[in-house]
């Protein structure tokens, strides 16, 4: 019976984005094909093998975190600030895709890491939520001592820290990403719950814009919020888990 609701979920699940985001998917390939023509016909001197190898180069490019600049290049995914958040998003298993190792020493060294890094990573997030939940637990007690409250004081307790939750990893970091990204609202919303849940898609990834500046404590703050804001969604999805139960 759970293996049929779970089945029976993700199929009503595929149907729904099908019908949301196959037309878009259809009018964009034909939009590709237009804009692929109309190049064609507007610049005869171009071919079409040698446009598609420049296309096929710019993607391998973007793959590797490089992008075109007028006549320049724009660097910058691998150099330290890049690199760290990079880690980040290995050992959390956010894995965005935007952003891969080239080399094959890098990606040696990338299973490597990783697979030292989830262990330590997942013993770093219990210890996190660990303290989250004797913090609370501390806060109930204070308030039953103070008020007698018994049931009450667990409730309001819990209440208020998933409030506070919401506030500080969800709904208040989509107004930053606004300001540095240019990301809409509900874009931020929709980046900071794929980041928080490690479903990560990579397509919307911080400090990637390459017409954007970004302060140098950029990265650093989104890497702390990522790895409180996994811990605190943890006990939030423990806490469903067993509602389900």
């Amino acid at each position: 019976v759970l293996l049929a609701t779970y089945m029976g979920y993700v199929g009503l699940g595929a149907a729904v984005l099908q019908a949301l985001e196959r037309p878009a998917e259809v009018q964009a390939a034909q939009h590709l094909l237009q804009e692929r023509w109309e190049l064609l016909a507007n610049h005869t001197c171009l071919q079409g093998p040698a446009l598609q190898r420049l296309i096929e180069g710019i993607i391998q490019a973007y793959k590797s975190g490089i992008t075109l600049q007028g006549n320049t290049t724009s660097l910058g995914r691998w150099d330290y600030s890049g690199s760290f958040f990079f880690s980040i998003s290995a050992i959390t298993t956010v894995g965005y895709g935007n952003l891969s190792p080239s080399t094959a020493a890098g990606r040696i060294f990338c299973i490597v890491f990783a697979l030292f890094g989830i262990p330590l990573n997942l013993v770093l997030l219990n210890e996190i939520g660990q303290l989250m939940l004797l913090g609370v637990q501390h806060c109930s007690c204070r308030l039953e001592e103070m008020f007698h409250w018994q049931n009450k004081a667990s409730f309001l307790m819990k209440t208020c820290a998933l409030v506070t939750g919401l506030l500080l990893f969800l709904l208040l970091p989509p107004l930053l990403f606004s300001d540095k990204e240019g990301w809409s609202y509900e874009e931020g919303f929709y980046y900071s719950f794929i980041t928080l849940s490690t479903i990560g898609f990579g397509d919307y990834v911080v400090g990637t814009n390459p017409d954007r500046t970004y302060p140098s404590w950029y990265k650093n703050v989104i890497s702390l919020w990522i790895l409180f804001g996994m811990a605190w969604l943890a006990l939030v999805i423990k806490f469903s888990i067993n509602l389900l139960e």
